[in-house]
């Protein structure tokens, strides 16, 4: 881990809090190219009713968009959560070269978890793999949304029983 790792991971970490904010999972993500962030996003998929608005994806389409270029060659990804299957396929398909992890995801994740879609020999483009940066941060900031959102709706359900 680098210091270049921690101050772009606090960047991610900023976009996630603008999903945090709109009671979406803090999942954030930017796209680094020559010491640049060319790309940002963070989840929305609740906001935009759209399976599709995870941050990884946002930040490849506004870093394809920047670049001029669908391939996103000579570029670092660094987001607060581990990839899902989704977004690990298109970060292989966007030919990022590099992708830093905040915290992973036991249930979901693959980059490593339940599979690693980052690094299989038989496509044409694999991605070098760091993990935990700025881990405690990251997984905090899930623990807290997630537990804000059980109470919520523990206090959803009180409101719905009561005469």
């Amino acid at each position: 881990m680098t210091n270049e790792d921690v101050k772009y991971m606090k960047e991610a970490i900023r976009q996630a809090k603008k999903a945090y904010a709109l009671e979406e999972t803090p999942i954030g993500c930017v796209i680094v190219q020559d010491g640049r962030i060319i790309g940002r996003g963070y989840n929305r998929r609740n906001a935009d009713k759209n399976p599709l608005a995870h941050a990884e994806l946002t930040a490849i389409r506004k870093a394809s968009k920047k670049t001029g270029d669908w391939r996103l060659e000579d570029c670092t990804m660094y987001v607060t959560l581990e990839p899902c299957q989704m977004c690990a396929g298109a970060i292989v398909q966007s030919r990022i070269d590099r992708v830093v992890v905040g915290c992973m995801n036991p249930k979901a994740g693959c980059a490593g978890s339940v599979l690693n879609l980052l690094n299989v020999a038989e496509f044409n483009h694999q991605a070098e793999l760091e993990t935990g940066v700025m881990e405690e941060e990251c997984s905090g900031l899930m623990k807290r949304f997630f537990k804000e959102l059980r109470e919520r709706k523990k206090e959803e359900s009180k409101k719905s029983l009561a005469p």
